[in-house]
């Protein structure tokens, strides 16, 4: 198996994840190569599939929130409602917030219930996305058909400058700080191998037909295609044939290139993936619990849902958008990833009209109450181990621990034993045993 490290994304907080899903993505197409139908399409829907269900038991907590949050929010706005005309009130706006506490209080939640699954999910299906984006830095086969061709192209004369020119790939440009790196010489071959491929993977037909075409490098016609089928690009677009489609290439390049063919069927084929990836947000969309509720008299609020219906219009319109100018694999992704959610959504909204409203906000409740109360009993603890100790005890281990820091920060005991005076000049006046005198001595005991 390969080592791959320079073309993996090495974000601080994304690629320790998308190694991860790395991993599991190399393990999905290694055992679609071990019976025989190694594919990259296929690959991505069933590692989408995985992925989603492994954030399942998150995406069910989510739509509870949102089942709560239909319930909760004519109390919420209400509230906002009484006290709109008294936002310059400082008392009120505190009045406000605790009576919005005690709602959600009411109902079990919090009002950052949402917020922390989304912040959960977001990094995941960021990393997911990197994963599918650059196939070769993580599954191991996939760059192993690289080599043998890049290997033997990087060495060829003038190829590197050949690569780095916009004209022959139209991609360079996302990866222009690579190759106009210091790195990007022969004499660093891994880094350059790394950089081609990721350059090469993202490229069209007509991009790897230009290295052997108009004379460029004819000698590496029969190790990018080859009647035996066996060439980096015969192996390539094996790996990524979809139903008939090569799914490194974006729609858009395909209806051209089909329609100088007259492959029309190819055409129909390109039209379809913006056109799902569009259709099946706008279903996942439909889905998903809708909060109908009437102006609030909030102006900012209102505002809010209004932005949040426009926005529900244009991600299907954006989806088709991208889907049609990015690679195949992308919008099977995107389409995959649409159908499972709005799957998702069909068995959770129907678990979910069969939980009782009551009944939840009533477990919510008691948890709430057990975490408070779990609280509760820890400052209960600490406070009776310090108010059982006796002042001796605690004046000992005190002395016994201010010895020891003296004693490393080089301060003589003379200076101990003044300084011990003087910090007890302030508690001369408190009765010996009394609890006053042992809260001071504690105090005393946490700031030594």
């Amino acid at each position: 198996m390969s080592v791959v490290v320079l073309t993996q994304y090495n974000g601080a907080i994304l690629g320790p994840i998308s190694k991860v899903l790395g991993l599991i993505m190399n393990g999905i197409f290694n055992f679609l190569y071990m019976i025989g139908i190694p594919n990259i399409g296929l690959s991505i829907i069933l590692f989408t599939i995985v992925i989603y269900l492994a954030l399942l038991p998150l995406t069910i907590r989510q739509q509870k929130f949102s089942k709560l949050s239909a319930k909760m929010n004519p109390e919420i706005q209400a509230i906002q409602k009484k006290y709109k005309d008294k936002k310059n009130d400082q008392q009120a706006m505190m009045m406000m917030n605790e009576e919005t506490k005690a709602v959600y209080a009411k109902y079990g939640t919090s009002p950052t219930g949402s917020c922390m699954f989304l912040i959960i999910q977001m990094p995941i299906l960021f990393a997911l996305y990197r994963v599918i984006d650059n196939i070769p830095a993580y599954v191991s086969k996939v760059k192993d058909l690289f080599f043998p061709f890049v290997t033997e192209f990087i060495n060829k004369t003038g190829a590197l400058d050949f690569i780095k020119n916009p004209e022959n790939f139209s991609n360079v440009q996302r990866y222009s700080k690579m190759v106009e790196s210091e790195s990007f010489t022969l004499s660093n071959p891994e880094y350059v191998s790394n950089t081609v491929i990721d350059i090469l993977y993202k490229s069209s037909t007509s991009e790897w037909y230009n290295i052997f075409a108009q004379g460029n490098f004819p000698d590496l016609k029969e190790l990018i295609t080859n009647a035996q089928g066996t060439g980096a690009y015969d192996l390539f677009c094996k790996y990524n044939d979809f139903l008939g489609i090569n799914i490194a290439n974006s729609p858009s390049y395909i209806i051209k290139d089909a329609w100088a063919s007259h492959s029309f069927g190819l055409i129909i084929g390109a039209i379809l993936v913006p056109v799902l990836a569009a259709v099946t947000q706008w279903l996942n969309v439909k889905l998903q619990p809708q909060t109908n509720t009437p102006s609030s008299g909030n102006d900012q609020q209102d505002a809010m849902a209004q932005s949040m219906k426009t926005m529900n219009i244009m991600m299907p319109l954006t989806s088709a958008f991208f889907c049609f100018s990015l690679p195949v694999g992308m919008g099977i992704y995107w389409i995959a990833g649409a159908i499972v959610r709005s799957i998702q959504q069909i068995a959770i909204n129907k678990y979910l009209d069969k939980e009782d409203i009551d009944e939840m906000i009533a477990k919510n409740v008691e948890k709430m109450k057990k975490k408070q109360k779990k609280g509760q009993s820890k400052t209960a603890a600490l406070m009776e181990k310090y108010a059982g100790m006796s002042t001796k005890s605690i004046n000992d281990e005190a002395a016994k621990k201010s010895v020891s820091m003296r004693e490393k920060a080089g301060i003589s005991s003379s200076d101990s034993k003044n300084n011990t005076v003087s910090s007890n000049t302030g508690s001369k006046n408190i009765k010996a045993g009394s609890i006053a005198e042992k809260a001071n001595l504690v105090k005393k005991y946490n700031e030594n």
